[in-house]
């Protein structure tokens, strides 16, 4: 099993973020906003269609597909170029869960005692960002189908402002009547989460779970006109996985996403309860072996496999993920790393005071955003 330290930013750095003594903003007022009920269905036709046994060779979008894509991410960035100011947000990331159904060993950013974001939150956040010009919505989490009905609503709503909406979700509950309302309410996308051929010690998100629903998800997207893709993240003990998932997504015409795992930024309380004897954490002697799947990925790319990484991205991956556990790794063991190296627990000079205070707290804005710029905002649930 590996271990990881306890956090890899400076030092200053993180005792700045967990001790400081501000609170930070205080969550707005409820105002007792609410989301419309969705009208569902909206396209009855579409329930019955179960979509083509096999995909396509290629796949024809229509003219209405690809005006709203470019409704939402061409048209906000020529506005974002042209007119005076600095925020100009493209993609908005609405964290409508912290809670998680799963327990990926590698994950810290989920907590099972923050409850989920209120309708309240959700109106007003989306309705700020409408008229900040950003029309793109990822709903994320935790895990963002925990609510189905509630993320039913946030869907309907904001497709009905016109954002282009993307869902994270790991699909164990994406059960055919929540894919078939989401998809009817307007969702733009499916990121299906996958480290796993099946599930194995550390990594529950596996394909074997949910094949069922996936493929008859991938089915329907040719008839509502949203997008699966599969988003997996590279691990110490899923290389092998992440060649036969790569190759299973070939196979059905859909694209794949690559991460590289990474230990905790930040110091993180008893909520995450797997920073030692971690079977997914990359150690420097898997640094060659990640090397060879990182150079696999990349003559599949020019093969033609459909991937959201580039081949630049996949090169630059080999030295992220000799950042990825801890940067005095690189410096001790050299770039191929060791031969065989020791298993070690963190170094006590990189110990800190612990925080009552969790890390997702940083990203806890329901009313605001988390620092500025042309690209990305934040907003979670409200911390109770």
């Amino acid at each position: 099993m590996a271990t990881g330290p306890k956090f890899r930013i400076d030092v200053k750095v993180h005792s700045l973020l967990m001790d400081s003594p501000s609170e930070g903003p205080k969550p707005p007022i409820d105002k007792g906003m609410t989301l419309p009920e969705p009208m569902y269905p909206r396209f009855p036709e579409k329930l019955s269609d179960p979509g083509p046994l096999t995909p396509p060779e290629k796949r024809d979008w229509t003219i209405s597909q690809a005006y709203r894509s470019m409704k939402g991410w061409l048209f906000p960035y020529i506005r974002s170029r042209v007119l005076p100011g600095e925020f100009h947000p493209i993609i908005a990331y609405l964290f409508v869960e912290y809670k998680c159904n799963l327990d990926c060993w590698y994950c810290w950013a989920y907590n099972n005692k923050v409850k989920g974001m209120t309708e309240d939150t959700a109106r007003r956040a989306i309705d700020w960002l409408y008229d900040s010009g950003c029309r793109v919505l990822a709903l994320m989490g935790g895990e963002p189908l925990l609510r189905p009905q509630f993320v039913h609503k946030v869907v309907y709503y904001a497709a009905r402002k016109g954002f282009w909406i993307y869902i994270g979700t790991n699909a164990r509950l994406l059960r055919p009547y929540v894919a078939d309302r989401l998809a009817d309410a307007g969702a733009s996308v499916f990121n299906v989460a996958l480290d796993a051929w099946d599930v194995k010690p550390g990594l529950p998100k596996a394909l074997v779970p949910i094949e069922p629903q996936l493929e008859r998800l991938m089915r329907k997207q040719f008839v509502y006109g949203y997008m699966v893709f599969l988003n997996i993240n590279i691990c110490r003990n899923n290389t092998e996985d992440v060649r036969k998932l790569t190759d299973w997504a070939h196979a059905h015409r859909i694209a794949t996403d690559y991460h590289i795992n990474e230990t905790p930024m930040l110091e993180q309380d008893d909520h995450f309860k797997h920073l030692y004897d971690n079977p997914t954490y990359i150690q420097p002697e898997d640094w060659r072996r990640t090397d060879e799947l990182i150079d696999w990925l990349i003559e599949k790319n020019k093969a033609g496999y459909q991937m959201v990484n580039s081949v630049q991205r996949l090169e630059e991956m080999k030295a992220f993920v000799r950042m990825g556990r801890n940067e005095l790794d690189l410096k001790v063991f050299g770039w191929n790393g060791p031969v065989t190296a020791p298993m070690r627990r963190p170094s006590n000079s990189l110990a800190c005071p612990a925080s009552s205070r969790t890390p997702q707290a940083i990203y806890t804005l329901p009313s605001g955003i988390a620092g500025r710029g042309r690209t990305t905002s934040w907003f979670g649930p409200m911390a109770r």
